[in-house]
């Protein structure tokens, strides 16, 4: 059977069409968007690669990732450093499939995005309100991450389990 190439070509982006609208958009958000979130983000989107759209954002962005969420992120081997502070306003006008709360603040403050078929709140700690030496603070970065890991990693698990079997 002969198929123009034309033809052929827009079956293809057809398809391609089709499999960037069934990714499903992931967005998880604290307050500030400074620190909790990206840890979140950075986690999932290294252990979902391209089968999820992993976003970040605040209810009241800060306006910069924090240096110690991007540096202890660093060390286990996930760059965050081209992230940015983002508003949860920007994705009010697109489906969200999942919304994780990562902070108490913000999940009060959480609406309800269009698509939305499932909400997580999983509250950590906010490193960036330690206090001690540089060291400490230091420290409790890290602890965070570490447990963020450990939700976020399971989290991940069970998705692509669950997207294995569509």
């Amino acid at each position: 059977m002969y198929l123009h190439p034309g033809k052929l070509l827009l079956r293809l982006l057809n398809k391609l069409q089709m499999k960037i609208e069934m990714k499903p958009t992931i967005l998880i958000l604290c307050t500030g968007n400074s620190c909790r979130s990206h840890l979140g983000e950075g986690f999932l989107r290294a252990a979902l690669g391209d089968r999820a759209n992993v976003q970040s954002a605040g209810s009241k962005p800060a306006g910069y990732v924090h240096p110690l969420a991007i540096k202890v992120m660093a060390e286990v081997g996930i760059d965050i450093s081209a992230h940015r502070s983002k508003p949860l306003t920007e994705f009010l006008e697109q489906p969200v499939h999942t919304v994780i709360t990562v902070c108490g603040n913000a999940d009060q403050a959480c609406p309800i995005f269009p698509g939305q078929l499932n909400r997580h709140h999983w509250p950590f700690f906010d490193p960036a309100k330690a206090t001690g030496s540089d060291e400490e603070i230091l420290q409790c970065f890290r602890t965070v991450r570490d447990e963020m890991r450990r939700v976020f990693e399971a989290y991940a698990a069970g998705l692509k389990d669950a997207l294995k079997s569509r």
